[in-house]
């Protein structure tokens, strides 16, 4: 089908709409890949960092794919099915048998390497200076290419160590246990879920090769025995790993499964949730993700982030459960009190934090606005109150009272939630607790100092990526637009800077200008006495790589401004200027002949020899496109 496709030339709007649909689904199957164990992890890890450093090209023609040519398009096919076929291979490692890649590694290596090749070959047929693409995003992507090409051409060094375990292990017959826990822990085949694992992996195998046995499948069979006889010996319990495990005393009637660690197979006397919505007691939890795991022990999939949030619902159920047969459930003492590196305990004020939640929980509504603010004012105190606040539970009580229709208490909310939000944790339970929407919700509705307090707490959890994309989907950009226009020099600031933030994302910037700021921004950069100069020319700047901000800022006569700042603004705000008269004279004649006509060359001359780097790039940049002008009107 993909030979057919290739050969038609009369492609539709609806192909290419496809195509790059299809190139952005590939993208995201990539991304949402599990971590791959066994001794592939580094090649598998170094091929998918670099296509993940791919996906600007798709988003910049996701917005701008109108001008693309039938080359460009065989070219952008041509890569979709190099992706395609790394997608197959990078999943099948991941699934596959260990120990078949270990023992037909050369045979995996050439597979990366072929794929390497053939991601690399497309890359160079595609035609860049025909992709209305930004500078920054072709920056990336050729520097990528250039990842590649060196990738192709680069042998990884054996490890002879394993190479030689390997060899002796499937030689001898009883090889001695140091050498079996060597190749266990290489292989990430240490645990019996581990070996059942690899052995629906390898019964897989020997299906898909019709069923003969073979020296190979021999081979493997006997060192698979080998390990798992290795692994039983010395941990024969399912998945265990060295957590504490709970003293509980008596051990009938049988523990329910959800009750059970899927760590410890123990009561949980602190059960918390990671982000892929399985519960596991808070210490077994938190030695593994200690250990650098990043994955959910009991699902495998990859943890999106490491916060864990308190189940108190399933500790209550435990808690009736117990008393009703009789069992004592052991006291945790230490739940939501962190010691430092010194083994001290945190400068954490908990008496004071449970005191607290018991209002927010059962108090009328005096007693709730008060407990918020006190809560707003510890959570502003130090990182280790916030690290207790989040773990009593508040995160979650907070949010709700964003909707309280007590002005003052949904004040002390959002900022109590904006000063928890420093800690990068408690960024993702304050996610998790649904709070995005009523943080926009105070932004549109709320006190001038709600508001701004809103835009705040935007601003701090847009630092994580995919948040970005929630922040812009429910409906903040406006209503920090409008913040940016009517609030105070505070509020203004912290606008700007939530709205650059959310920018970085390509179909925020599309949001932003469909919002109406440019006209804003442009009020803002020609008020000089306004103290929002420098942030409204970096929004512009930012916003100027979008085509659609492009085309907006254009039809505001921009270009007589930005050579007032590229002759005598400050350093940073010279570059950005010079930034957004790049973008703007790229393919616009108007533009460039509006430039030459306020003398821009003996400016940007100047900028291109005494600017910042990049300033001197853009200079240098605007003053060919004058030049090429000039060559085209002697002509």
């Amino acid at each position: 089908m993909a030979e057919v496709w290739l050969t038609d030339m009369s492609l539709t709007e609806d192909s290419t709409t496809e195509l790059i649909n299809q190139l952005l689904d590939l993208m995201k199957d990539i991304f949402g890949l599990t971590e791959c164990r066994g001794v592939c992890k580094k090649m598998h890890g170094n091929f998918v960092r670099r296509i993940k450093l791919l996906s600007p090209l798709f988003e910049e023609l996701k917005d701008n794919y109108g001008a693309l040519k039938d080359e460009d398009i065989r070219a952008l096919e041509a890569l979709r099915v190099a992706l395609d076929s790394a997608m197959k291979h990078l999943k099948w490692v991941i699934d596959g048998s260990k120990v078949y890649q270990a023992l037909q590694r050369d045979i995996i290596t050439d597979q990366f390497h072929h794929i390497t090749a053939q991601i690399e070959a497309a890359l160079n047929e595609i035609p860049y200076d025909n992709l209305d693409i930004a500078e920054e995003a072709r920056e990336q992507i050729e520097l990528v290419h250039a990842q590649f090409r060196r990738a192709k051409e680069r042998l990884d060094s054996p490890d002879l160590l394993f190479e030689q375990d390997l060899f002796v292990a499937q030689k001898e017959k009883d090889p001695e246990p140091a050498l079996l826990k060597r190749l266990s822990e290489k292989l990430q085949l240490k645990t019996i879920n581990d070996l059942k694992k690899e052995s629906i992996a390898f019964h897989e195998l020997v299906i898909s090769s019709g069923g003969e046995p073979g020296d190979f499948i021999e081979n493997m069979s006997s060192l698979l025995k080998k390990l798992k006889d290795y692994v039983q010996m010395n941990y024969p319990i399912a998945d265990i790993s060295e957590c504490e495990k709970g003293s509980v005393k008596h051990r009938s009637p049988l523990i329910p499964d959800d009750f059970q660690c899927p760590i410890s197979l123990e009561l949980m006397k602190d059960p918390v949730i990671v982000s892929t919505g399985q519960t596991f007691e808070r210490s077994c939890i938190q030695k593994w993700l200690d250990a650098g795991h990043k994955t959910c022990p009991k699902t495998q999939q990859t943890l999106l982030h490491t916060a864990l949030t308190p189940n108190y619902v399933l500790k209550s159920l435990i808690a009736l459960w117990c008393e009703s047969n009789g069992i004592e459930l052991p006291k945790n003492h230490e739940t939501g009190i962190r010691k430092k590196a010194g083994g001290h305990f945190s400068d954490c004020d908990r008496p004071a934090i449970v005191a607290l939640m018991e209002k927010l929980v059962n108090g009328a509504t005096e007693e709730q606005r008060a407990a918020a603010g006190e809560l707003r004012l510890l959570a502003k105190r130090n990182a280790d109150n916030r690290i207790c606040i989040a773990e009593a539970g508040a995160i979650p009580l907070l949010v709700e009272l964003l909707s309280s229709t007590d002005p003052r208490t949904q004040e002390h909310a959002v900022t109590a939630l904006l000063n928890l939000s420093i800690n990068d944790s408690n960024k993702a339970t304050i996610v998790i607790a649904g709070a995005i929407p009523d943080i926009v919700d105070v932004l549109k509705n709320g006190s001038m100092e709600a508001r701004e307090n809103a835009a705040a707490a935007l601003f701090s959890l847009s630092v994580v990526d995919e948040n970005k994309v929630a922040i812009g989907a429910a409906g903040a950009i406006p209503a920090l637009i409008k913040l940016l226009c009517e609030g105070t020099p505070r509020g203004k600031k912290d606008a700007a800077t939530a709205i650059f933030n959310l920018s970085i994302y390509q179909g925020n910037k599309a949001r932003a200008v469909k919002a109406g700021i440019v006209r804003p921004l442009m009020s803002l950069v020609k008020d000089a006495g306004g103290g929002m100069v420098d942030e409204a020319l970096a929004l512009l700047a930012i916003l100027a790589s979008h085509q659609e901000g492009k085309s907006a800022i254009g039809q505001a006569g921009p270009v007589p401004v930005l050579m007032d700042f590229i002759r005598t603004g400050s350093p940073r705000n010279r570059e950005n200027a010079a930034s957004v008269l790049w973008s703007l004279c790229t393919g616009d004649l108007q533009q460039l002949t509006i430039a030459r006509e306020l003398s821009a060359e003996e400016a940007l001359k100047e900028l291109s020899e005494s600017g910042t780097d990049r300033a001197k790039r853009k200079a240098g940049s605007i003053l060919e496109l004058l030049q090429r002008v000039d060559m085209s009107v002697d002509v």
